[in-house]
């Protein structure tokens, strides 16, 4: 039996090796998060997708969910207004949800024009973000949503996430920066919000 549980233990660590990626493959460049942690925020993320996917199959390829410490954060586009409440009330009935962003967008509320700027908001953050020696880039998920960024990610102090707020807050043209940025110190289950 206890080889059983080794194999299968393994077999998950492998599986879940999302973890430790944001993104596009992004890989984090420090993960304070235990590796208990790790796991739960993974299954999380699975059994969000899986619902995803079994209440409408153009969701899994349509949005695209992150979990940190049972922080969730969406993002995608959908048809309608009651697309993205039904999603977001299903990320809330995930076991150990703490919180949800939702930047999930409404397909037809934006032209390719401002789709063209939210590319060039996120590429310019992404810039400053790896040339500011203060900041480790690969940390965090962008999203621009009609000139709104979205932060997603971990700073390992408060330095740290100032200055990720000041270079988004620096870039022409940005509406609103949206932080979900958790300090090392802060990323615990025990902890309530």
């Amino acid at each position: 039996m206890r080889k059983i549980f080794s194999l299968f233990l393994v077999f998950f660590l492998i599986s879940c090796s999302s973890a430790t990626q944001f993104g596009a493959g992004v890989n984090i460049t420090f993960d304070p998060r235990t590796i208990g942690m790790q796991i739960d925020d993974t299954i999380m993320q699975k059994n969000l997708s899986a619902r995803l996917a079994l209440a409408d199959k153009k969701y899994f390829l349509s949005i695209q969910s992150e979990v940190m410490d049972g922080r969730i954060f969406l993002s995608g586009k959908v048809d309608g207004p009651e697309e993205k409440i039904k999603i977001t009330k299903m990320a809330w009935e995930i076991p150990g949800a703490r919180s949800v962003k939702n930047a999930i967008t409404i397909r037809g509320q934006s032209n390719f024009k401002s789709t063209a700027k939210d590319i060039l908001i996120t590429s310019q953050l992404r810039t400053a973000l790896i040339l500011n020696k203060k900041t480790k880039a690969r940390n965090y998920t962008l999203e621009t949503v009609n000139k709104n960024i979205y932060i997603f990610g971990i700073a390992m102090d408060d330095e740290e996430k100032k200055e990720v707020i000041d270079e988004a807050n620096k870039i022409y043209d940005v509406k609103e920066v949206i932080p979900s940025i958790y300090l090392a110190s802060e990323l615990s289950r025990t902890k309530v919000n």
